[in-house]
């Protein structure tokens, strides 16, 4: 797959929802199981904030956010519901077909889906999108089928390079930025 910077960023051009997988993508991928009273076990997810901050940033660029994951989280469900995800696919055993649902629901085009994804469960829908992406410490496989490969790690700030790539692209970064940072377009303070 070309990954040539003119290449990526036109794809990126394009994209009006970003979908990505949780565990390893969203997290760095360990799963916390802590052991409560009763024999019951609760379930610890850490999540960057940088990302986070990313993910608001681009929906208030209008590209709408989801995650399809193969395992059920209380924790994935409360973070995508703060911020505010307008997809959120959990247990997922067949992402091929989760995306597919997704496309009907929103209405976009595959060429208008970026996907980053880190295991072998997430190759079906990067065949599918229009900007597959993988992170650093993705399987080979995924990495070799991604047309973008992060510098930053899943959990580490990985979703927040993506959202300034797809922004950057659509010429959407700038303002944006300096609207949050309290100045305008030009880094003079209002």
């Amino acid at each position: 797959m070309p990954k040539s910077k003119a290449k990526i960023a036109r794809r990126a051009k394009e994209i009006k929802l970003l979908l990505m997988d949780a565990d390893g993508v969203l997290t760095d991928g360990r799963i916390y199981l802590v052991p409560l009273s009763e024999g019951r076990v609760a379930e610890a997810k850490v999540f960057h904030s940088l990302d986070g901050a990313g993910l608001k940033l681009i929906r208030r660029a209008g590209i709408r956010t989801g995650v399809i994951t193969g395992r059920r989280s209380e924790a994935m469900e409360r973070r995508a519901r703060e911020l505010k995800m307008d997809f959120v696919s959990q247990g997922v055993e067949d992402k091929t077909k989760a995306l597919g649902e997704i496309l009907r629901t929103s209405g976009v085009t595959p060429k208008e889906v970026a996907y980053v994804g880190d295991d072998l469960g997430d190759l079906g829908p990067m065949k599918i999108v229009g900007l597959p992406m993988a992170v650093p410490n993705a399987v080979p496989e995924v990495r070799r089928a991604a047309a973008y490969v992060t510098r930053l790690a899943g959990g580490q700030g990985a979703l927040r390079e993506v959202v300034e790539l797809i922004l950057r692209s659509q010429g959407k970064w700038n303002r944006l930025a300096a609207a949050l940072s309290g100045q305008d377009s030009r880094g003079r303070l209002r």
